[in-house]
């Protein structure tokens, strides 16, 4: 499935700025995917009509069980209201056993540099889960 382009469900106050977050998940088997793939788009849909969502665009790596999603809010409450609301909150419960990994991260930039850059979302996802697996192993000793 190819990349979803950045949709913007809702205009941005010039001269504001946008809270973003990118995440990433990785079902553990691939017999996964058409359920999280279907769900994810039923989370799209939500995410198109959610109050305070200023931009957002989903890729899907089937053959690799890989997840990626990008998103820009008004602020962090916005997007805590959306993961909150169903269906949202549901399917994130309901998957929650078929994930292997997952990555979040979150940052702020003026909404004239939206949409967000995918490379730049990339980079930042990767540099979260290289510092979550840091902290991890040094709470594991």
């Amino acid at each position: 499935m190819p990349t979803l382009p950045w949709v913007q469900p809702n205009p941005a106050r010039p001269r504001s700025t946008a809270f973003v977050m990118a995440s990433r998940f990785e079902v553990r088997s691939l017999k996964d995917v058409p359920r999280f793939l279907l769900k994810s788009l039923s989370a799209w849909g939500q995410v198109r009509k959610a109050p305070g969502a200023l931009g957002a665009s989903l890729e899907a790596q089937v053959t690799r069980g890989v997840f990626l999603t990008l998103s820009a809010w008004e602020d962090r409450d916005a997007l805590y209201a959306y993961a909150r609301a169903e269906p949202h909150k549901s399917i994130m419960t309901g998957l929650r056993a078929t994930m292997r990994k997952s990555t979040f991260t979150f940052w702020e930039v003026p909404v004239e540099r939206l949409p967000i850059d995918w490379r730049d979302a990339k980079r930042r996802i990767e540099e979260q889960a290289r510092a979550d697996a840091a902290d991890s192993g040094s709470t594991a000793s």
